[in-house]
């Protein structure tokens, strides 16, 4: 990254850690002396998550899969997981033989850290996108994560780069309004934002707008006449995922189960440091970021940070903490007898979209029927991304990218719609009509 963020990933174990009822410890570990698609073959083959029975059937079932093809002609594998959006990973998963006891203890707790919803409700080209990247990129499947904050080390470089360049941020200000004008040809454009902050009002004015929303943000934005397009209809056929993040801090380590005594110290950090997944849980994945994460998330005296994220959120919006709880000494005996010593919940009525079957026809591209208005992704949000990529950092980033080139391939229309649009203001004001007046309506 040019930002410079990635000195801030921390690098996991390059193993898949599931952590079941008792403590009882799974692993789908890609460690392996050679890459792709060897190492992958034998984390499948060697995972003592699935017994043996399951992991037979589900070799079948991967066999099976337009994975194999991928390691030979990728674009045709890929082209073959997008003809499977239609149907849901379990559907196309049990009718290649696999069986309902892996997805119920491996591929669901996968399903939920990926979208927060199960392999029943997320589509099949989801999940065989990621068995192909799997397959062919030997650190597809190989987990980083910030050695702190957010906001501090991913959010705070990328803003500084942009300031640096000359970009300014405007974060109080809100946009009340998207302001279009529609030409005598029917094509549309966006004459300015309508801003407030408090009491102030704006328009603000450019030659491109850029949204980067998440699914419920860009229905807010987008004008009510719009809809009259498919394009922009189509994004509401898109809904989000409630989920619900708890954060408990300990005075111990949650995850440190060989050694009892040790989990009972506060000198140094003791437990699992990667990303975990959990088949018996309610909370399919979650971390210790006092480990995971230890910048900003490690406090000397003090103990285990655990993050669960509660997926799908829906039953538990109204989950007392102490439920939570209960849960976390289900899947952990050392937590027993520790304490809570601070906890918070988040409840995000709509998180990442709900990629179920038949949704991705419905995710527009960066272009829109609007001249001078892109969408482009970012964090949770799931639109205007390329089919080939799920929710992620890489695809975020990839329609950035995108929506950037767009613009600068485009440079001399821009440059003749702003032209045009001046014409107009200035034909506005040669009939008397003030254009100060005009940019004070909001």
């Amino acid at each position: 990254m040019r930002v410079g963020a990635e000195k801030n990933l921390l690098v996991k174990e390059h193993t898949h850690t599931f952590v079941n009822k008792g403590g009882e410890i799974g692993e789908l570990d890609f460690r392996f002396p050679v890459g792709a698609p060897l190492h992958g073959i034998n984390a499948f083959l060697s995972t003592n998550q699935l017994k043996i029975y399951d992991k037979a059937r589900n070799a079948v079932a991967l066999a099976l899969s337009p994975v194999v093809r991928a390691l030979v002609d990728p674009d045709g594998a890929l082209q073959q997981i997008r003809n499977l959006d239609n149907v849901s990973f379990s559907e196309w998963f049990l009718s290649k033989g696999g069986t309902r006891a892996s997805i119920q203890r491996m591929w669901d707790p996968v399903a939920y850290a990926l979208g927060f919803i199960d392999c029943d409700n997320m589509s099949a080209r989801c999940m065989l996108t990621i068995f192909a990247l799997f397959a062919t990129k030997t650190e597809a499947s190989l987990l980083r994560m910030l050695k702190g904050s957010p906001d501090v080390y991913l959010s705070g470089p990328i803003k500084k780069y942009i300031m640096d360049k000359g970009g300014r941020f405007h974060l109080k200000w809100g946009c009340r309004e998207v302001l279009y004008e529609t030409s005598s040809d029917g094509s549309m454009y966006v004459s300015g934002l309508a801003m407030s902050k408090a009491t102030q009002k704006k328009i603000v004015k450019a030659d491109a707008y850029v949204a980067a929303c998440d699914v419920p943000g860009i229905k807010r934005l987008v004008p009510q006449k719009w809809r009259e397009l498919e394009f922009f209809d189509n994004i509401y056929k898109l809904v989000g995922v409630p989920v619900v993040t708890v954060q408990l801090l300990y005075n111990g380590w949650v995850t440190e189960l060989h050694d009892l005594e040790h989990s009972r110290q506060l000198k140094r950090a003791a437990g699992l440091d990667n990303l975990l997944y959990t088949p018996d849980a309610d909370f399919s994945c979650f971390a210790d970021l006092a480990l995971a994460s230890p910048d900003d998330y490690y406090i000397e005296g003090q103990g285990s940070l655990l993050q669960c994220i509660l997926t799908p959120g829906d039953p538990y919006m109204p989950l007392p903490n102490d439920e939570i709880i209960k849960r976390v000494l289900a899947l952990f005996p050392s937590s027993q007898g520790l304490e809570v010593t601070w906890s918070s919940v988040v409840k995000i009525g709509q998180s990442l979209y709900r990629e179920g079957p038949g949704k991705d026809p419905f995710r527009p591209d960066q272009k829109t029927p609007v001249e001078n208005f892109l969408l482009a992704h970012i964090q949770n949000a799931k639109y205007a991304i390329q089919p080939d990529y799920i929710d992620s950092m890489e695809g975020a980033t990839l329609s950035g990218r995108q929506a950037s080139a767009y613009i600068c391939n485009v440079g001399e229309q821009l440059v003749a719609l702003r032209k045009k649009i001046t014409a107009a203001e200035l034909k506005g004001i040669s009939k008397g009509v003030s254009l100060s007046d005009e940019l004070s309506l909001v």
